[in-house]
């Protein structure tokens, strides 16, 4: 027993002075422009970095707040993200324990019986042996780094995995405000086609009664009626488009979604989304967990290069034990029924008909192919946030320009109702200043979703909302 205990102080010596074979890990230098297109320069100090603004500061409504808390807890693929962590933990716990000689205890009887042709006294004999041991088998010391870089290997695995679960829940949290934003946009939609189609059914019936006293013309009745029958199409449409939005909450929340979760008008929440200050490096971009988690990938890959070199270089595995034997049960633990073992094993390759150098070209060409992602998720993140603050640019002036055209074509609306009224105008001519006047608010609320999703747009792609 001592010089197993020997054995295995000298074994943890050598492995601490062990070499690595890993390559020097640089960072890809990223292949876009230092500072963003249209982002704005004022504000770029004082302003909180988005990957450092939880999203529970960033999303002020208390009902998007609880429904965020509620898919995080509920929402399946946040659920599958996480449990792949699980997964890759227990898969490093896996290939760290090679690291360490896995000590075990066996208990054996070995019985034989010799027929009398082949016993030396002519007469058939039964033998019997029992052995208690413990030890350690084949277990191989990691001189060149090849198992400290397998297990370097599935550490950025492990991690990778962790930072694919960061961005799903970037990607989650974004998605429910989204979700919950479009479900405000069409019940006000909805809201506006059912006030729009009690407009035109108050015109209908008293152009309807003007027609049966013979005081309009059956055109203006039937482009009355043209008017009543398609906002009479979009209220059911929108009222379809609802449900489906509440389905669609449902699904990415994980459960059903209280009432009083769900948001009124667009107008009453679009103050909920912060406006989040967009002046800042491109370089926050590296700290994006869909580019850690490709960052990773690569450093795994690189990790592979040194067990692929240290493969090359021989390989010594120990078998070692120490126990009792004795030919009879009650002999076994009695004085001088000690024994030991020892079974050193080196391994050196000397031809493997190319194996080894194509295993070395694969890794390093896999190396290759995630600096090559790495770029690619850099880039890629550089665009998102390029375009959200391309639309960031104009929104403000799109939403200006709606609201001033809202204004007109109500303006016009009524001045074209008082002329038909006074019959200076045709009923065609008011019906066109209804049109306009319709289309322009649903213009509106389109455009004031688009830059309320653009403000979570730029949160997500800026990296926030995972904390």
């Amino acid at each position: 027993m001592t010089r197993l205990r020997t054995s295995t102080i000298v074994l943890a010596a050598a492995l601490a002075g062990a070499c690595s074979l890993i390559p020097a890990y640089q960072r890809p230098a990223a292949p876009v422009p230092e500072a963003f297109p249209n982002a704005p320069a004022s504000g770029a100090v004082a302003a909180p970095q988005a990957d450092t603004l939880a999203w529970r500061d960033y999303f002020a409504d208390a009902r998007l707040r609880e429904l965020i808390d509620l898919a995080l807890a509920n929402n399946r693929d946040l659920r599958v993200a996480a449990l792949n962590i699980e997964r890759a933990r227990a898969q490093y716990g896996i290939q760290r324990a090679a690291l360490f000689p896995a000590i075990g205890v066996t208990g054996s009887e070995n019985a034989q019986r010799l027929p009398a042709d082949l016993s030396m006294s002519g007469e058939s004999r039964i033998t019997r042996q029992y052995s208690a041991t413990l030890g350690f088998s084949a277990y191989e010391l990691d001189f060149f780094g090849r198992i400290r870089s397998l297990n370097e290997q599935a550490l950025e695995a492990y991690l990778a995995t962790e930072e694919a679960r960061r961005s799903a829940q970037i990607a989650l949290v974004a998605e429910v405000a989204n979700a919950w934003l479009t479900l405000a946009a069409d019940r006000e939609r909805l809201t506006l086609a059912r006030g729009t189609h009690e407009t035109r059914q108050k015109s209908y019936d008293l152009t309807k009664r003007s027609f049966d006293a013979g005081a309009v013309s059956a055109l203006d009745l039937r482009q009355a009626e043209t008017l009543l029958e398609g906002a009479r199409a979009d209220v059911a449409r929108y009222t379809a488009l609802v449900a489906q939005d509440e389905n669609a909450l449902a699904l990415v929340a994980g459960a059903p979604v209280p009432a009083g979760m769900l948001p009124g008008e667009l107008a009453d929440v679009l103050t909920t989304v912060a406006d989040l200050p967009a002046g800042v490096p491109s370089e926050v971009l590296v700290r994006r967990p869909d580019v850690l988690q490709a960052e990773r990938a690569l450093r795994a890959a690189n990790a592979s290069i040194g067990a692929a070199r240290a493969a090359f270089f021989p390989s010594i595995t120990l078998t070692a034990g120490a126990g009792t034997a004795s030919a009879s049960l009650d002999g076994l633990f009695k004085g001088g029924s000690g024994t030991w073992s020892f079974l050193p094993q080196i391994r050196i390759p000397i031809f493997e008909g190319g194996r080894l150098q194509a295993s070395l070209d694969a890794a390093e060409i896999q190396r290759d192919i995630n600096v090559a992602q790495y770029e690619k998720a850099i880039q890629s993140a550089f665009r998102e946030v390029a375009d959200s603050l391309a639309e960031r640019a104009t929104v403000a002036e799109q939403l200006d320009a709606r609201r001033r055209l809202v204004a007109a074509t109500a303006e016009t609306y009524r001045l074209s109702e008082a002329r038909y009224r006074a019959g200076v105008d045709s009923y065609l001519g008011l019906l066109d200043a209804q049109r306009a006047l319709y289309g322009a608010e649903l213009e509106l609320i389109g455009v004031r979703l688009a830059e309320a999703s653009n403000r979570v747009a730029l949160y997500r792609a800026l990296g926030g909302g995972w904390k």
